[in-house]
């Protein structure tokens, strides 16, 4: 891997997060919040409905280290049908890494589901860790081997709402949303996201799939380069939002 920019030179994932310490920066009433997407050259967030197939090995390692410096992970409903997540910490080096730099070992896996319709079955819900969800529905989950918090909301999800209570009465300092499209469109419609990690994948597929924004913003949305590096021709990309 090489960083393009800034300081032009060799580089890796692990040397590029080593001081990336979001945790340290977080925002009034709200997490830092920063989200991660794979993209192909023509703009599309999925391969037959999932995002597994856009990235590389190097993608999964952007993915699995940026976990690693994160409170909590937060996904739509969507997203967890269709990846289908385990425990984000599984191995114990993982967990360890985490801890090291004063984190809980495992980050808080937010969910945002209005109708609560998620595979429970999935190990995310058999394997441990620490999940909340956030909800508009009066139903209620099954008994889970995974410990469950449920936030209730009026009518639909309110993700400004979700992120305060997140800051205050469970102090996540930083959040990693790694989508999908339409939760991203919402934070950036509300003006909440501080980063964007962007891979973009040497790849063209066409035809109809999702970008990684869905829905209308208010207005577009100006960003800084803050890096950007290249492995084998694909890009990684870190945005921000001018201070």
């Amino acid at each position: 891997m090489r960083r393009l920019l800034p300081d032009p030179g060799p580089t890796s994932v692990e040397r590029q997060l080593e001081g990336y310490r979001p945790w340290e920066e977080p925002r009034e009433g709200r997490p830092r919040v920063a989200v991660n997407f794979a993209a192909t050259v023509d703009g599309r967030a999925t391969i037959g409905g999932v995002s597994g197939p856009i990235g590389s090995e190097a993608d999964t390692a952007m993915l699995a280290g940026l976990r690693t410096r994160f409170d909590a992970v937060m996904i739509g409903a969507g997203t967890m049908r269709a990846e289908r997540y385990g425990r984000l910490a599984a191995k114990p080096e993982t967990r360890e890494r985490r801890e090291r730099v004063g984190l809980e070992a495992d980050p808080l896996m937010v969910i945002v589901s209005g109708r609560l319709d998620l595979p429970w079955e999935a190990p995310l819900f058999t394997d441990g860790g620490r999940v909340l969800i956030f909800t508009a529905s009066a139903a209620e989950p099954p008994e889970t081997a995974t410990p469950l918090q449920i936030v209730r909301h009026e009518k639909f999800v309110d993700v400004v709402a979700a992120l305060r209570l997140l800051r205050e009465e469970h102090g996540v300092r930083a959040l990693l949303c790694e989508g999908g499209p339409g939760l991203h469109g919402e934070l950036e419609g509300g003006g909440m996201v501080d980063e964007l990690f962007l891979t973009i994948a040497p790849k063209l597929v066409g035809g109809e799939a999702p970008r990684i924004v869905e829905g209308e913003l208010p207005a577009p949305a100006e960003l800084e380069l803050a890096w950007l590096l290249e492995q084998d021709g694909e890009l990684f990309a870190r945005y921000r939002r001018p201070a």
